[in-house]
């Protein structure tokens, strides 16, 4: 159906771009109403046949990008036509050229608008960056037809990977891969909070609940000691067993959260918790929480942790401290927590790391502290190195073929970013799976 789609697509594409250049050589009225219907049915069908496409979002996305490929075709097919009329018609007849110009510049215009604010109010894949160059570069040719290649294929990508998702979710939507015996109980690292909009999760949650899974959140504060995180965790989970009846938990925390449910776990929510996945975890702690320590004034240090500590109460927390979980981020803190831990019997314990490749893929500040942590310590996800993430019975390493890489950030979709190499929603639906065949 996609291809079947695509060729259509295609040939429409075609008939437009020669149909709105070819006016000036046959100069009739009725050529020139027909010239218009073919404008509004491309403008007005484009994408069409596609039906799998299974939201409206992706529907308008998806035909504003062939939109956008009907006017990019066009657009090449008239700069030869057009220059081959001004010089066969000026100055003798320059008023042909002058009308040719004039319908193609106005059908152009309307279908190029059309497309952009399509794909610019539904994709999810273009990003802000894009977006913003796009804008700024649009006068400026050939740079802004490279910038429209970006955009249309980036929307024709998206349209087509989430269409393949869901139906690949169709398909095994009886067998529940994700209905665990335990629930699911998710844990955010240091500096955030869950919130329902954005959700730290990003598009993880709805694609484990879409599979079976049973979803909770640790509802803890972005910013405290691992002992306090820890202490938080361990009354969460106590409320979700008590509230449920689930009798225990599999945690799934990432970076920081990571180390708040190791400690959770040996201090006595042990008896509630079947497994432990740390995903990006510093377990032997972060070079770039020492560098910065050392480096940035004490001083100017203060100034941050009140800063923070005040916004954070805003949002939510009830007793923030900035530097108190910066201080446990440390090599030397983590190496100690790391040896003081024992895991109790019992608890299936795994961990997941990943490598940043190319510091611009990572979103602020990762594309900053990249250079810092692999100056200190190695190739790393932008904020932990590699020789950090190591912990439990069974690690991965997410390393894609591709330069990309995945950053800190990346793991946990928190960019929403559909990453060439790397389904991130289908790695922890297979996570969660795989908790399923192990029985819990």
């Amino acid at each position: 159906m996609k291809k079947l789609s695509a060729a259509v697509n295609i040939f429409l594409c075609i008939i437009f771009a020669f149909a709105v250049n070819s006016w000036a050589f046959f100069e009739n009225v009725w050529y020139l109403i027909g010239v218009i219907f073919i404008s509004l049915l491309v403008n007005l069908t484009a994408g069409i046949g596609y039906r799998e496409i299974p939201r409206k979002r992706l529907k308008i996305c998806y035909h504003g990008a062939w939109c956008l490929v009907a006017f990019y075709a066009a657009l090449i097919v008239a700069l030869p036509v057009q220059i081959y009329l001004a010089v066969k018609n000026i100055p003798e007849s320059y008023m042909k050229f002058v009308y040719s110009l004039i319908i193609c510049v106005v059908i152009e215009f309307i279908t190029f608008w059309h497309g952009i604010i399509c794909v610019y109010l539904t994709s999810l894949q273009l990003g802000v960056r894009t977006r913003v160059l796009g804008a700024v570069f649009g006068l400026i040719t050939p740079v802004n037809l490279v910038f429209l290649y970006i955009i249309i294929s980036t929307c024709l990508k998206e349209v087509w990977f989430e269409t393949d998702k869901e139906k690949l979710n169709r398909a095994r939507e009886k067998d529940r891969i994700c209905g665990t015996k335990y629930p699911i109980l998710l844990v955010h690292g240091v500096f955030f909070r869950d919130f329902k909009h954005p959700n730290y999760w990003g598009r993880i949650p709805a694609e484990l609940k879409r599979n079976g899974a049973v979803i909770f959140y640790g509802n803890h504060q972005s910013a405290a000691s691992v002992e306090d995180s820890a202490a938080e965790l361990t009354a969460r989970i106590e409320e979700i067993v008590r509230e449920t009846g689930c009798e225990k938990v599999n945690i799934i925390a990432h970076s920081k959260g990571g180390l708040d449910c190791r400690v959770a776990a040996a201090n006595g929510a042990a008896e509630h918790i079947a497994s432990l996945t740390t995903i990006n975890t510093p377990h032997r702690g972060c070079g770039f929480a020492d560098y910065l320590l050392e480096k940035v004034p004490m001083k100017i240090q203060k100034r941050v942790e009140r800063t923070y500590n005040k916004a954070a109460m805003m949002l939510g927390d009830t007793t923030p401290d900035f530097m108190k979980a910066v201080h446990d981020l440390t090599s030397e803190r983590c190496k100690a927590l790391d040896k003081e831990t024992v895991m109790p019997e019992g608890i299936y314990c795994r961990s997941t790391g990943s490598e940043l490749r190319k510091a611009s893929y990572g979103r602020f500040p990762l594309n900053f502290t990249y250079h810092l942590v692999k100056y200190f310590d190695g190739p790393n996800d932008g904020l932990v190195a590699e020789d950090s993430f190591r912990w439990g019975e069974k690690y991965t390493f997410l390393k894609p073929a591709k330069k990309r890489g995945i950053s800190h950030g990346d793991v946990v979709d928190l960019n929403r970013a559909n990453i060439d190499g790397f389904d991130v929603r289908e790695f922890y639906v297979q996570l969660v799976s795989d908790l399923k065949e192990r029985g819990f």
